[in-house]
């Protein structure tokens, strides 16, 4: 061949063959070493991306329809993601049949996000996690707050996508802690920390539930050998979260390090996600989830109660 037309040949490569195999291959591939965090920055540039689904999980009623992130589809985590009778996650019936709806198999590449930095978003990770789907799923660093703040773009159109063929086998319980493993832990008859995440004043017992909130539990305190780190703590002012070396020092301060597995826990299991999402995705960590949480161990007959308020019920 002439040198010419080879040189013209390596000019027409340079110039499409980015672009080209950028179009076709997994965006799990091209981001394999973003972790389990994106930016906004980097999700701004991959809206069109095969291989992705958008996913915002949001707690205040009508957010979505008002504006999302272009191409995101809503997920309601108080009936999507849960059963809506009994008090429990999705089953895999339920499960399957959402995933299936936003175009979800196990290959794609799932960015999760919402309001109130990601409280609900990291809930939806951590029940995909249940049911197997983990290393491809994302949260959106900053969440909504901060998409909003950077003013990136936001539509109102739904997005449609072609179904999947996702099935789901019954959900894992190794990230699930149920009332009988923190109160074995109470009891000190199983070596586990419990990290609860609530405000100090929960976690003392001076209030059941943050302000505007309603009070789901009949006392007020914290289980016994818990440690308190609010989930607040884990965040930078702009809803990000801190870098793993700030991370550690934060829970190590409280003599969590990974050493020992971790149960976290706060007042309806979303919270704690976040920081379940924090300790296990980011530190790697050995980390389940209690979504029982002070409503359920609150509500329990007989079981121990740390208050260092001084509370009592149906007084003070």
């Amino acid at each position: 061949m002439p040198k010419t037309s080879i040189r013209l040949l390596a000019l027409a490569l340079a110039v499409l063959t980015p672009a080209a195999v950028r179009a076709q291959e997994p965006v799990a591939a091209r981001q394999a070493a973003a972790g389990p965090l994106v930016s906004t920055a980097w999700l701004e540039k991959n809206l069109d991306a095969r291989g992705l689904r958008i996913v915002e999980v949001s707690v205040e009623p009508g957010q979505f329809e008002r504006g999302h992130i272009p191409g995101a589809q809503n997920v309601a985590w108080h009936t999507d993601l849960v059963e809506t009778v009994s008090r429990d996650i999705a089953g895999p019936d339920k499960f399957a049949a959402l995933v299936r709806r936003l175009g979800i198999d196990r290959d794609t590449t799932v960015v999760l996000y919402g309001d109130n930095n990601n409280w609900f978003a990291a809930w939806g990770a951590w029940v995909f996690a249940q049911y197997g789907l983990v290393d491809n799923v994302k949260l959106l660093d900053g969440g909504r707050r901060k998409w909003e703040a950077e003013k990136r773009p936001l539509d109102t159109r739904s997005t449609e996508v072609a179904a999947s063929r996702f099935e789901a086998s019954p959900a894992s319980p190794a990230l699930r802690a149920r009332l009988s493993d923190v109160l074995a832990v109470a009891r000190k008859e199983q070596d586990e920390q419990i990290l609860d995440i609530r405000s100090p004043d929960e976690f003392s017992g001076k209030v059941i539930a943050p302000a505007g909130v309603p009070e789901l539990a009949i006392r007020a305190g914290h289980i016994p050998g818990s440690v308190n780190v609010p989930w607040g703590k884990a965040v930078n002012p702009d809803g990000t979260i801190k870098s793993p070396a700030e991370l550690k020092a934060l829970y190590a301060a409280a003599g969590i390090d990974g050493s020992k597995p971790v149960i976290t826990s706060c007042r309806i299991g979303e919270r704690s996600s976040h920081s379940w999402f924090v300790l296990s995705r980011i530190l790697g960590y050995p980390v389940r989830n209690y979504d029982g949480s002070w409503t359920e161990y609150g509500n329990t007959v007989g079981v121990p109660v740390v208050n260092l308020a001084g509370t009592v019920w149906g007084g003070k």
